[in-house]
């Protein structure tokens, strides 16, 4: 099979490119920097210069492609402009450029839980929860749902949650505070979140991009596992060989230090993911999801436990010199 993968030098992505190279299948990545794809050692993957606003290079991607996996997205911006601008206009860029290929190539648009928006304790969402995202982040991905769904091709979407694995630069904020003894959770940490390995999203994109039963439908795709933010950062210590202090950051802090880091960041013309807005999700009572769906029409589970995925990250960053 022929694969066309926006952000493949990413974290998701780079994961998503190794699990189609192990199939067996004809890879090309669209990257901004060719240092970075080199980086990674990749062979046999066709590295395309270019990036969401090329639209050359999107029609070169998709043209033959038999399916686009669209990862790219901005996870930190400057507002809701930029945020727009690169998630929603973005993937209608290559919505179009899918749409005038010879053959329209199946597109896989990876979202995020932010779009789907946060939920009770105890209710993990499930498809059919009307959207109500709480950022600006998860509106623009809402957006470039949107965008995807009323395209004339055939297209997947799915929302995956927590998302750790190696080479992951959030996460390794976790492992680095339990590194030195410190575990910080927000309120008293008895936010339920869902998560999963970044190789089993892998599989599960790989799974809404080969199975006929998955087209036109979203998809939620997590471990069963749900974990509260306080069990999640203990996971990691143990993962470091630590029990971290766990250090509870009342909500008023939270809001209070998510202000002034984001009002700095902006002054200084920079973006960043710690800003007022953010506070709406680290804040919310639980991010939990249900994969049932996904598995129902194509096989897919969830395979690694957190605490062997955490595992193998922390390997990885030991390895890499990351921790």
């Amino acid at each position: 099979m022929r694969a066309f993968v926006t952000g493949g030098t990413g974290f998701v992505g780079a994961h998503l490119v190794r699990a189609l190279q192990v199939r067996g299948d004809d890879v090309t990545c669209l990257v901004r920097s060719p240092a970075k794809a080199q980086a990674l050692g990749w062979t046999g993957v066709r590295a395309l210069p270019g990036d969401l606003e090329d639209v050359e290079a999107l029609a070169q991607g998709c043209a033959g492609a038999d399916v686009v996996y669209h990862v790219a997205g901005r996870i930190a911006a400057r507002g809701l402009a930029e945020f727009f601008s690169a998630n929603r206009d973005g993937t209608r860029r290559l919505v179009e450029a899918a749409h005038r290929a010879p053959r329209p190539p199946r597109l896989v648009l990876v979202s995020s839980q932010a779009a789907g928006g946060p939920n009770a304790r105890g209710t993990p969402s499930d498809e059919s929860a009307p959207p109500a995202p709480v950022t600006d982040y998860g509106r623009s991905k809402l957006a470039a749902e949107e965008i995807v769904r009323a395209a004339s091709g055939p297209w997947v979407i799915v929302r995956p949650p927590v998302v750790y694995g190696e080479r992951d630069t959030e996460t390794l904020k976790l492992f680095r505070m339990a590194r030195a003894g410190v575990g910080a959770v927000f309120s008293d940490g008895s936010q339920e979140l869902s998560v999963i390995y970044a190789g089993d999203l892998a599989q599960a994109l790989i799974a809404a991009g080969t199975h006929d039963a998955a087209l036109g439908r979203l998809y939620y795709a997590c471990h069963p596992d749900i974990v509260t933010a306080r069990e999640l950062v203990l996971a990691v210590g143990r993962a470091t060989g630590k029990i971290p202090a766990i250090v509870p950051i009342p909500a008023a802090v939270a809001r209070g230090a998510l202000w002034a880091i984001g009002t700095l960041a902006g002054l200084a013309g920079r973006a960043t993911i710690l800003t007022a807005d953010k506070a709406h999700e680290f804040l919310a009572p639980a991010w939990t999801c249900r994969s049932d769906r996904l598995t129902r029409d194509t096989g897919w589970r969830a395979e690694t436990e957190l605490a062997a995925g955490l595992e193998r990250t922390a390997s990885w960053y030991r390895r890499e010199r990351w921790l």
